[in-house]
């Protein structure tokens, strides 16, 4: 999911990460057992003059991910890969829930949306190796089958919003 906001115009950074539990299980080894409380996230910093919200949500819904899956993202399953917004803020919240709504009501999908808002919790940054890889790894096996279809897709639906160079982790820790 990471690999497709560095795609978005308008998104000034897109970290990997853990949301959900504590900062003692916020480590991968650990997430990937499901016994943590996290769910993989990413934790996207945007412009609101140039992307909104609501924007964002509407590309995390068409293109990042199936939002009917409760706990499967792809070939991955278990809690970890839940489907959830974790929104920095009460008016976020609101906002995914009422488009959550919107789409339910419209029957956009084919099931009801499942994702869950869960307000309030802490985003610690995935390893290093997480980071970007998509970019630094365009050819591993997962990369190829379940993210790169998303980022056609992404050009596809919201090619104005598309943006070419993707913005990347390593770059924004090397600036700083």
């Amino acid at each position: 999911m990471q690999g497709v906001f560095q795609h978005v115009n308008g998104v000034i950074s897109a970290t990997s990460g853990y949301a959900g539990g504590g900062k003692d299980g916020a480590h991968y080894e650990m997430v990937s057992t499901g016994d943590t409380g996290h769910a993989e996230s990413v934790r996207v910093v945007f412009d609101p003059h140039k992307v909104s919200y609501g924007h964002l949500l509407q590309i995390y819904f068409s293109v990042a991910h199936d939002p009917t899956e409760l706990n499967y993202q792809g070939p991955d399953s278990g809690t970890q890969y839940r489907s959830a917004i974790f929104p920095s803020s009460q008016e976020q919240a609101d906002i995914a829930r009422a488009y959550i709504d919107q789409l339910n009501h419209a029957k956009v999908f084919d099931a009801a949306i499942v994702t869950r808002i869960e307000p309030s919790k802490q985003f610690y940054a995935a390893e290093s190796y997480h980071q970007d890889f998509l970019t630094t790894h365009p050819d591993y096996p997962y990369i190829v089958i379940n993210d790169m279809p998303k980022i056609k897709n992404l050009q596809h639906l919201f090619p104005k919003d598309y943006r070419a160079d993707p913005v990347l982790v390593t770059a924004s820790a090397s600036a700083n």
